[in-house]
C-alpha cells in the first residue's frame, strides 16, 4: 500500500508539472501568435511603402500656407476640422492676422467669428494666441525647430509638432498620426494599438527615419482618396493584395 501511495502521488506530481508547463504555454501563446501575425515584416513594409510612392509620388500637406508660422496656426485650426474649411478661412483669416503678433494682441472675440468655422472656437482661440504670444517672448518671433521646444506651445502636441517640423523645415521627428494614419495603420496591420503615441512609437520603429515626413502625407491623402473610414474602395486600392483587413469591400 505504501509503495501504491507514493507512485500516486508522483504521478499527481508529474501531473501537477505538466499543468503548470501548459499554463506557462498559454500565457505565452497570445504573445507569439501576434507577433507571427503582425503585418511588420520588413519585406511587406517595403512592399507597402513602394506601392504608396507608386501612387502618391507628390503627396505633401495640403493645409495652404506661406511660412512655418501660417502652417503652425492652421494645423491647430484643422483639429476636428478639414483641411478644406481651414484652408477656406485662412484665405482671409492671414490678411487680418499676418504674424505672431498680430494675432497675440488680436481682440478674442474678433479672432473667435474668423475662425468660427473651424468649430470649437473658443479652445482655438486661445491656443492660436497662446501660441502666438510664446513664440514672441521665447522664441525671438520664430516657429521653434525642435519637438521638444514646439510641443512646448499651447495647443501644440506631436501631431502637430510632426507636421510642422516635417513640412515646413524637413525635420523628421516622428510619424504624423492623424484620424487617417490611425486608422490605415491599423488596417494594414502595422500596429495593434489606439493610442496615437504607442501607434507612433510602432511606425517609428518599422518606417525608416528618411521616410517618416513622406508616409505621413501618403498614408493620409490615401486615407481621404480611397480608404474611407465606412466604405473603403478597396477595389481601387494598390494596396489591396497587401491587405488583409476585416472590413475589405472585396
Amino acid at each position: 500500500m505504501a509503495i501504491k501511495s507514493k507512485k500516486k502521488a508522483s504521478a499527481k506530481k508529474k501531473a501537477g508539472a505538466a499543468k503548470s508547463r501548459m499554463a506557462k504555454t498559454r500565457k505565452k501563446s497570445p504573445t507569439i501568435k501576434r507577433a507571427n501575425a503582425a503585418g511588420t515584416d520588413p519585406k511587406r513594409v517595403a512592399a507597402i511603402l513602394a506601392k504608396l510612392d507608386e501612387a502618391y509620388p507628390n503627396a505633401t500637406c495640403e493645409l495652404k500656407h506661406e511660412n512655418a508660422f501660417q502652417l503652425l496656426i492652421s494645423t491647430i485650426l484643422s483639429a476636428q476640422c478639414t483641411d478644406v474649411r481651414v484652408n477656406q478661412v485662412a484665405e482671409t483669416l492671414y490678411k487680418k492676422y499676418p504674424d505672431a503678433k498680430a494675432f497675440a494682441y488680436a481682440t478674442p472675440s474678433e479672432l473667435e467669428m474668423e475662425i468660427r468655422p473651424t468649430g470649437f472656437f473658443r479652445n482655438k482661440t486661445k491656443s492660436v494666441m497662446g501660441a502666438s504670444e510664446a513664440i514672441l517672448e521665447k522664441f525671438d518671433g520664430q516657429v521653434p525647430r525642435t519637438m521638444k521646444e514646439i510641443i512646448t506651445l499651447p495647443g501644440v502636441a506631436r501631431k502637430t509638432g510632426n507636421v510642422v517640423l516635417g513640412t515646413a523645415f524637413g525635420i523628421a521627428s516622428g510619424v504624423v498620426v492623424d484620424t487617417h494614419v490611425l486608422r490605415l495603420s491599423n488596417r494594414l496591420d502595422l500596429t495593434r494599438e489606439e493610442d496615437p503615441k504607442k501607434v507612433e512609437q510602432d511606425l517609428m520603429k518599422i518606417i525608416p527615419r528618411e521616410k517618416w515626413i513622406q508616409f505621413s502625407h501618403q498614408i493620409i491623402w490615401h486615407g481621404r482618396r480611397v480608404c474611407h473610414a465606412r466604405k473603403p474602395k478597396c477595389i481601387e486600392c494598390n494596396l489591396e493584395s497587401l491587405c488583409y483587413a476585416r472590413d475589405k469591400t472585396i
